[in-house]
């Protein structure tokens, strides 16, 4: 099977995509209320295929959220925030156009792991799980050498448990990147 995926990759089309973007993380809270802020990312990402692609990438990425609770003490800080690297692995195809098409619209989905690197003050760090997953889909708009990509992904995993005022549960993330893309 390694011979057949190497042969395949060695036949496919190869595309290099290091973009930028932000993103908007809504956590699931018990104890307490969260609204969602914009955070960034910068990441590179490969993709593989014409027709039908494979695409693992890696970003490192800063996720913001405001959290409140009436339990929490008065000189709590609401605002939170988490950094890490993301890698993203995702299958899609082109819906219009093709990968050297000036114009095409792709769709896409796939599987995530985020590893948490640093947390604000206001979160135990002991507390936070360093691993987190998910699963997202999202589509593509490929414009020349430039593509615009909007995805919303759904945590699998609890960002934090066996907390004592505030658990923070999932995550759920919408992306939005943009960046260049280099044909090979």
């Amino acid at each position: 099977m390694l011979v057949l995926a190497i042969a395949a990759t060695a036949n496919a089309q190869v595309t290099l995509k290091p973009h930028i973007g932000l993103n908007i993380t809504d956590m699931s809270v018990s104890g307490g209320d969260a609204s969602g802020k914009a955070g960034f990312l910068a990441g590179l990402s490969v993709a593989f295929g014409k027709k039908i692609y494979f695409e693992p990438g890696l970003q490192y990425v800063v996720k913001s959220s405001e959290i409140t609770s009436s339990s929490a003490p008065s000189t709590w800080d609401p605002n939170t925030s988490l950094s890490g690297f993301r890698i993203p692995v995702a299958v899609g195809i082109n819906l219009l156009g093709n990968e050297k098409s000036t114009l095409s619209l792709r769709g896409f989905g796939g599987a995530s792991a985020f590893f948490i690197t640093n947390v604000s003050d206001n979160i135990d760090n002991a507390d936070i799980n360093k691993t987190n997953f998910g699963v997202f889909a999202g589509a593509g708009l490929d414009i020349w050498k430039l593509f615009l990509d909007v995805s919303y992904e759904w945590s699998l995993t609890n960002l934090q448990e066996n907390v004592s005022a505030i658990e923070v549960g999932k995550t759920n993330s919408l992306y939005l990147n943009a960046g260049f893309r280099f044909n090979f």
